[in-house]
């Protein structure tokens, strides 16, 4: 039997792959491999739960990763889900150069120790359901884009082909919209929140539900937090004299681009919005930058009025 003493620390790196999950347990200097399926995860998680965990961290790969996450939180274990950017940092620093499923697992595990990334939250089944469905529908409405692009410059029987298509992708997009307003109706907790956010001239269904599923810290953090999370901070690059350009980067990904579609639509509808744009644009800022302060200043508006719990009142 292990002595608890031992079990204190543990740090466990997964490096997760369409097929196969390799682990290291790093105090332990314990290498194994599973397969990425039911049975394989089940194993690996009977291994790893006789062991006091700290952390067990695997870099985000869109889905492959997300089985074995689950089955963990499901069990009550400490889940880190990292950029891979992190990881490859890491060990290019640590002059880690040679590359195998068995070395990124170890480096993942140092990387754990040495870095101890902060702590993922279980978001369940629906919310995942969601994430998916926001995500279909976008892949959806820009095929449609596409469709009716091609059918502006192509022959009249081309043009029918993609008339064809795009009421084929009609038809799927209002599916995945029908399925999403299910799903986020059994989102209880969300309903305040929703009718808070759809108070605000140009806020729509799909961003409401990419703050919601993506977002969640909308509210609870400082308006710098929450435009650095949604990668609308602006950076700075300065060095001596030099004075570089500021620009935005990181955040998340998904957050940022919908925010960017629907201030496209608000700032034509939204007073406050629209005011704030022409004003920069006035001052003659680009109009790129003009709409990147304006993206800013729409989530900060969001995350005040459901920090306030207040619901739009221009």
């Amino acid at each position: 039997m292990t002595n608890p003493k031992e079990r204190a620390g543990i740090n466990v790196g997964v490096d997760v792959g369409k097929f196969q999950l390799d682990i290291h347990i790093l105090e332990r200097d314990r290498y194994f491999s599973v397969e990425n399926s039911p049975s394989g995860i089940k194993e690996a998680i009977k291994v790893i739960s006789r062991f006091k965990v700290s952390r067990i961290v695997l870099e985000a790969t869109g889905r492959y990763e997300l089985e074995f996450a689950t089955a963990a939180f499901e069990k009550g274990l400490p889940v880190c889900i990292v950029n891979p950017i992190r990881v490859r940092k890491f060990a290019q620093a640590d002059n880690q150069i040679a590359k195998t499923d068995k070395l990124d697992a170890k480096v993942i595990a140092r990387f754990a120790s040495a870095m101890k990334p902060e702590l993922s939250t279980h978001k369940g089944k629906n919310i995942r359901l969601i994430k998916d469905l926001i995500c279909r529908r976008r892949q959806l409405v820009e095929m449609r884009t596409q469709e009716y692009n091609r059918a502006k410059i192509m022959g009249s029987k081309i043009e029918r082909s993609c008339n064809r298509i795009i009421k084929s992708l009609n038809l799927e997009i209002e599916w995945t919209e029908k399925h999403l307003a299910k799903a986020v109706e059994l989102q209880e907790e969300w309903s305040q929140r929703k009718e808070i956010l759809l108070s605000m001239p140009g806020v729509g269904d799909t961003l409401v539900y990419t703050l919601l599923a993506d977002l969640p810290e909308l509210g609870e953090l400082s308006n710098k937090q929450i435009s650095a999370l949604a990668g609308l901070a602006p950076m700075n690059r300065d060095s001596g004299n030099l004075k570089g350009k500021r620009r935005i980067k990181g955040g998340r990904h998904t957050v940022r681009t919908t925010l960017f579609m629907a201030t496209l639509s608000a700032i034509q509808c939204n007073p406050i919005l629209g005011g704030f744009y022409r004003h920069l644009v006035k001052q003659g800022k680009h109009k790129k930058v003009a709409l990147t302060a304006v993206m800013r200043k729409f989530i900060t508006i969001l995350n005040s009025m459901v920090k306030q719990n207040e619901l739009w009142a221009h």
